[in-house]
C-alpha cells in the first residue's frame, strides 16, 4: 500500500503557498494546491509546464517539462478554471498511469496539480536495454497465460490490441506491451496484460471488467431501427411498477431506442446467450407488459434515468460527455448472478431467482455501471488495488445520488432491490454502515490481499463510509462530522472524478482531491469543506 506523507511548504520563490501530499512509494508529490505560480497572462499549458521544468528535481527528471510530459486533454469549466490532464511520457513513450490534472484560474494562477508521477526514469537501467520482443509475440505470451487463467480458448469481442508503453513495477520501469483481451466466454472479461519488452515477463495482469459484486465487448453490430418516428409506450419493471417509455416506431414494430437523449439509448435482448449486443428489443403494440419485457424495461427506463441526473445536474451529456449512445443487453447469459459494463455497455443478468432476480431492476446497480463508464472517460482509474476501490466507491457513491435524485426509495444500500428476493432487509454492500456486510469502514482495517483484485469491491467500503458521512453526517472512530446533504456531496465528488483524481491515485489522494473540488465550489474556509476532511479523518484518509 501506498504511504502518503502530508506536509505543507513553501518550497519555491515563485510560489505564495503549497501543501504537498507526498507519495513515497512512487517518490514524487501526488498533490500540490495553493497560489503555485504568480498570475500570469500565459497560455495554460505554459504556466504548467513552466512550473513543472522549474519543480524537476521535486518531480524528480531532467530536462524541459515538454519532453516529458504531453497534454493530452484541455477544457474550462464553469467556474473559470482551466484543466488539463497531462500524460507522464519517456522518449516518447506514455508511462502506465502516470497521469497529471493541472488547474490554472482564470488569473492564469496554477491552483492544483494532481498525480504522481514516476520518477528518475532516466536513472531506470532497465530503460538503456532495447526491445527484443515484438507486439505479435507478446499477445503470444500473454495469451498462453491467459487461457491458463480463464481455463479454455477465449472467444474474443475483437482481435486483441497490443500498445507500448513504460511499466513501473517495485521501484523499477520496464519498456512493455500493454496488451488487452475482450471476451465473454468462458466467463466475461476484459484483461490487461503487461509483457516486458525486453525479457517477455510478463509483469502484471489485471482483470478491468467492472461489475457490481464480487465474482462472476465491444457490441457485434446491433444499431438502431431505421425510417421511423419517435413514440412513447409503457411498460412493467421487474419489481411490477408501470414505466412511461421512449420507443421508436419503424415498419409497425416499436422498438426500445429512445432517441431523446445524446445519441440515444437502446436496450438489447440477450435470449440469454453470451454474444453482445443481442436483438433490438420490440414489441408489437408499444406494451411491454410480458414477464419477459420486465428486466428490458427497467434496463431502458433506468438509463433514462441516470442519464438525466448527469445532464441535468451535472451538465454532462452521456458517459463521455459527448452524447455517447447508451447500450444495454439484458437477458444475458443463463442465471448469470451479475451485471457489468464491458467498456463498450451495460450488460444485466437475469439472476438465479434465489442470489438475485434481474440485475437490471436496481436503479442504483444501473447507476453504479454507467458511473463506471464516466470514470473510464475520465479519472480512469486502474481496477486493481485502492485506485479500484475508489472506482468501486465512485460507482456506488453515484449509483445512490441517483437514486436521491430521482426519489426512486432511495436509502444508502447497494443493490437491496435485487439481491435475495427471499429475504428482506438485506443488500450487497452497504454505505451506511459497510461492516455489515464485512468490508471495512476505517483505513486501518483495510483489505491487503490479493483476491478481489485487490480489494476493489472490498474496500470500496472505506470510500463509501466517506462519503455517507459527508452527506448525512455522524460520528465515527469518534470523529464528529456534519453532514452537507445529498446535493452538495454529489457535485464535491463529480469534480473530484471528473477533474482531480488519477488512473493511480490512492485514497489520501482522493481526500487531497475532494478538499480541493470543495474549495473550488464553496471556498477554503467553508463549512463544506470542513465537512469534507472531518469525513475522511472519520474513516483514518489523512
Amino acid at each position: 500500500m501506498m504511504s502518503p506523507v502530508l506536509a505543507s511548504e513553501a518550497f519555491g520563490a515563485s510560489n505564495v503557498s503549497e501543501k504537498v501530499n507526498f507519495n513515497s512509494q512512487m517518490g514524487t508529490p501526488q498533490f500540490i494546491s495553493g497560489q503555485l505560480t504568480k498570475a500570469s497572462s500565459k497560455a495554460p499549458e505554459t504556466v504548467v509546464f513552466d512550473y513543472l521544468t522549474e519543480k524537476q528535481k521535486t518531480f524528480k527528471f531532467k530536462g524541459d517539462s515538454k519532453l516529458s510530459f504531453k497534454v493530452v486533454e484541455k477544457q474550462k469549466d464553469d467556474l473559470g478554471f482551466t484543466y488539463l490532464r497531462v500524460q507522464q511520457v519517456y522518449k516518447g513513450t506514455p508511462v502506465y498511469g502516470a497521469v497529471l490534472t493541472a488547474h490554472v484560474n482564470k488569473e492564469g494562477v496554477l491552483t492544483a496539480l494532481s498525480g504522481a508521477p514516476a520518477a528518475s526514469l532516466d536513472e531506470k537501467q532497465n530503460l538503456k536495454q532495447t526491445k527484443k520482443l515484438s507486439k505479435k509475440e507478446a499477445v503470444s505470451t500473454a495469451e498462453k497465460d491467459l487461457v491458463k487463467a480463464v481455463g479454455s480458448q477465449p472467444d474474443y469481442e475483437y482481435a486483441p490490441k497490443s500498445e507500448s508503453v513504460i511499466y513501473v513495477k517495485d521501484g523499477e520501469a520496464h519498456y512493455a506491451y500493454l496488451v488487452n483481451y475482450n471476451f465473454l466466454a468462458p466467463e466475461p472479461g476484459n484483461w490487461n496484460y503487461f509483457v516486458d519488452a525486453v525479457s517477455g515477463d510478463i509483469l502484471a495482469k489485471v482483470n478491468e471488467i467492472h461489475e457490481a459484486g464480487k465474482g462472476a465487448g465491444k457490441p457485434g453490430g446491433g444499431g438502431g431501427a431505421a425510417g421511423g418516428t419517435d413514440t412513447v409506450g409503457s411498460g412493467k419493471g421487474v419489481l411490477g411498477d408501470t414505466k412511461s417509455l421512449n420507443t421508436y416506431l419503424s415498419s409497425s414494430t416499436y422498438y426500445l431506442q429512445d432517441r431523446t437523449r445524446g445519441n440515444g439509448i437502446f436496450t438489447y435482448d440477450g435470449s440469454n446467450r453470451t454474444r453482445l449486443p443481442g436483438s433490438l428489443w420490440a414489441d408489437s403494440d408499444n406494451l411491454f407488459n410480458a414477464s419477459y419485457d420486465a428486466a428490458a424495461v427497467d434496463a431502458h427506463y433506468y438509463a433514462g434515468t441516470t442519464y438525466d441526473y448527469y445532464k441535468n445536474t451535472h451538465n454532462r451529456n452521456s458517459y463521455d460527455g459527448n452524447g455517447a449512445a447508451l447500450k444495454s443487453t439484458v437477458h444475458y447469459g443463463r442465471n448469470y448472478n451479475n451485471a457489468f459494463w464491458n467498456g463498450q455497455q451495460m450488460v444485466y443478468g437475469d439472476g438465479d431467482g434465489s442470489t438475485f432476480v434481474s440485475l437490471s431492476g436496481g436503479l442504483d446497480v444501473i447507476a453504479h455501471e454507467l458511473t463506471h463508464a464516466v470514470t473510464d472517460t475520465t479519472a480512469d482509474l486502474i481496477y486493481q488495488n485502492e485506485s479500484g476501490a475508489i472506482n468501486e466507491s465512485m460507482s456506488d457513491i453515484f449509483g445512490t445520488l441517483v437514486e436521491y435524485d430521482a426519489n426512486n426509495n432511495p436509502d444508502w444500500e447497494i443493490g437491496e432491490d435485487i439481491y435475495t428476493p427471499n429475504k428482506s432487509g438485506d443488500a450487497l454492500r452497504s454505505m451506511s454502515d459497510p461492516a455489515k456486510y464485512g468490508d471495512p469502514d476505517h483505513y486501518s482495517v483495510r483489505y491487503t490481499g490479493t483476491q478481489d483484485n485487490g480489494g476493489v469491491h472490498i474496500n470500496s467500503g472505506i470510500g463509501n463510509k466517506a462519503a455517507y458521512l459527508l452527506s448525512q453526517g455522524g460520528t465515527h472512530y469518534g470523529v464528529k462530522v456534519t453532514g452537507i446533504g445529498t446535493d452538495k456531496t454529489g457535485k464535491i465528488y463529480y469534480r473530484t472524478l471528473t477533474q482531480y483524481l488519477t488512473p493511480s491515485s490512492n485514497y489520501s489522494q482522493l481526500r487531497s482531491a475532494a478538499v480541493q473540488a470543495a474549495t473550488d465550489l464553496y471556498g477554503a474556509g467553508s463549512a463544506e469543506v470542513a465537512s469534507v476532511k472531518a469525513a475522511y479523518s472519520a474513516v483514518g484518509v489523512n
